[in-house]
């Protein structure tokens, strides 16, 4: 089967054929070894595999097998086989046994099988035509698994590779994955003191007072963008009763996620999503068509319970700030409001160096409305994007239980994407809360919503940020913005009158008059990846200027002290 590796689909399918590869050479190397199930996953593939413990020893073997088996070009042939022919055929594998038998609970009579030469495996495909078209294949790591997640079932070996189909793609992907650890937000957020993790809160990140900085420069420009495209701004509680998650559809759908207490023999949910309260809050009054659309955004606190494998610095946290928005229309203003929030994100992004891929995303099996309203808010997405000249990819499936959704995934500085944006298009909340407009006609219409982030989790776009950067803040967003260091004793008194007047004009401002010599506080400076080291001695005081050194070593003289300030205040507004 011919595959294309740039679409979701393609690299699924590439990814999935590559575990197929890694089982037939574990069971040429170890007959016994049983196997369980090899998806493709974001970061590469896996496979969970009954056998003896895999040291690194037992893992340079198996991928030199590896090496062998793609060499060899072997074709993928699917055969269909009864359900009788398949427990034969894996009987001595007491995992596919229990999947087979799964199958026949489902009252199927035939299972998909993949033969590759003497290698038969468990899977309905599709795969690539041949082993030889996974041109680099590479072994990753080894993690223990529980068979289907249980911890009362056994552990498993779970052995994980990466694939690509040229080997300038597979030494680019290494090489993202070494500036990545470079990169690491944790490890510069407690370089920089922005954060901090601690066993009282698994995944609740705690914020000193640098990363509060960061966090409320995002969300002031937030604002200030949103104030220009004539959004309100409110706040809803974070505790809310379990009437209205009923209501809304979260108890049925979404409550594996959730927490839970009673307040006077009541029971309670903390919010997982701030929909529900926004809906309440547009309930307060009765609206005119005149008013709509109706965009009002909240940065809203919510709680979704994370395994605690999955927690992941700030990408994956148990808490975390949505830049929510919800915008309430007439059906006849859905393409241009849409359009209206495409806009907004692309300004967004651009400020921070983002390049990103569309996706929309489509129904669930796990939702709630009609075929007909799906179809309408689908349609409606599709034509925003189309009248915008976008490309985008569609991912079937994926949508909210409520609604299709168009998600937006930046590109960083090193080539990773991050999902981070959505535009969700919804009929069946408005239903649900019985939301009404007063139309033209003097009677009362049902309005459309859209449920809409930009940021995402902000504590998620920070982490991002800090990656993307590496620490390097522009100068808007940077903690400290600039570090006054002085050369000599007598340059003391006037470094501080510099902090003052700094500080007064507004600036995050640090002075060094420590008795260590200029080059260690300068270096010391550019570690902390300051934007601007101020250094000033004799000549400068004379001249009442400064010398400005940024934290890539580019050095100005004789800057008069009013025009190094200006010029800072400008590049801060611009938020350059």
């Amino acid at each position: 089967m011919k595959t294309d590796f740039k679409t979701k689909e393609g690299k699924e399918i590439f990814r999935h054929s590559s575990a197929h590869i890694l089982a037939m050479a574990v069971k040429r190397l170890y007959p016994d070894a049983k196997l369980t199930i090899g998806p493709a996953v974001d970061e590469g593939f896996y496979y969970d595999i009954d056998m003896t413990p895999v040291t690194e020893t037992i893992k340079e073997k198996i991928q030199t097998e590896i090496d062998k088996i793609i060499k060899e070009n072997i074709e993928f042939v699917k055969e269909e086989i009864s359900i009788d022919e398949a427990k034969k055929k894996f009987k001595d594998n007491p995992y596919k046994i229990e999947m087979i038998e799964d199958l026949a609970r489902k009252k199927e009579k035939t299972v998909s099988t993949y033969k590759n030469n003497d290698f038969v495996d468990l899977c309905i495909g599709p795969h690539v035509k041949s082993t030889g078209v996974i041109v680099a294949l590479k072994l990753t790591k080894i993690a223990g698994a529980y068979w289907r997640g249980d911890s009362k079932n056994k552990m498993l070996q779970r052995i994980y590779g990466i694939s690509f189909p040229s080997p300038k793609e597979m030494k680019q992907y290494f090489f993202q994955m070494e500036e990545a650890k470079k990169r690491d937000h944790r490890k510069i957020g407690k370089e920089m003191d922005l954060f901090s993790f601690h066993e009282e809160g698994a995944g609740f990140p705690f914020f000193h007072n640098n990363g509060m900085i960061i966090k409320n420069e995002l969300v002031q420009f937030w604002r200030d963008e949103h104030r220009r495209m004539y959004y309100q701004e409110i706040q809803t509680p974070i505790i809310l009763n379990k009437n209205l998650w009923l209501q809304s559809g979260h108890w049925d759908h979404y409550k594996e996620n959730m927490y839970f207490t009673k307040i006077d023999d009541v029971e309670y949910a903390i919010k997982p999503m701030n929909c529900p309260g926004g809906m309440l809050v547009y309930n307060e009054k009765v609206h005119s068509y005149r008013e709509l659309p109706l965009r009002v955004g909240e940065f809203g606190l919510v709680h979704r319970h994370e395994l605690s494998g999955v927690l992941a610095g700030l990408f994956r946290v148990r808490v975390f700030t949505q830049d929510d928005a919800h915008i309430f229309m007439m059906p006849e203003q859905i393409k241009d409001e849409i359009i209206g929030v495409i806009n907004l994100v692309d300004k967004i992004y651009k400020k921070f160096g983002f390049e990103y891929e569309v996706e929309l995303s489509t129904r669930p099996e796990n939702s709630m409305g009609s075929d007909e309203v799906w179809e309408v808010a689908t349609k409606g997405l599709e034509d925003a994007l189309k009248a915008k000249k976008m490309k985008y990819q569609i991912n079937e499936g994926d949508g909210a239980f409520y609604g299709p959704k168009i998600d937006f995934h930046v590109k960083d500085c090193i080539g990773r994407t991050w999902q981070c944006g959505t535009i969700q298009l919804d009929f069946t909340m408005p239903e649900k809360f019985n939301l009404e407009y007063v139309g033209k006609d003097n009677t009362k219409h049902r309005p459309v919503m859209i449920h809409r982030v930009i940021y995402g989790s902000l504590e998620r776009f920070m982490g991002i940020l800090v990656e993307h950067y590496a620490g390097k803040f522009p100068l808007w967003l940077a903690p400290l913005q600039v570090k006054i260091i002085n050369v000599g004793g007598n340059a003391v008194e006037y470094a501080e009158e510099l902090y003052k007047d700094f500080f007064d004009k507004g600036l995050r401002v640090e002075v060094d008059v420590r008795d260590e010599s200029v080059g260690y506080k300068i270096r010391e400076a550019q570690k902390q990846k300051i934007p601007y080291i101020v250094v000033v001695g004799d000549d400068e005081m004379k001249a009442r200027t400064v010398t400005s050194r940024t934290r890539d070593n580019k050095i100005q003289k004789d800057i008069k002290i009013d025009e190094f300030t200006d010029n800072l205040a400008d590049e801060i507004k611009r938020r350059d």
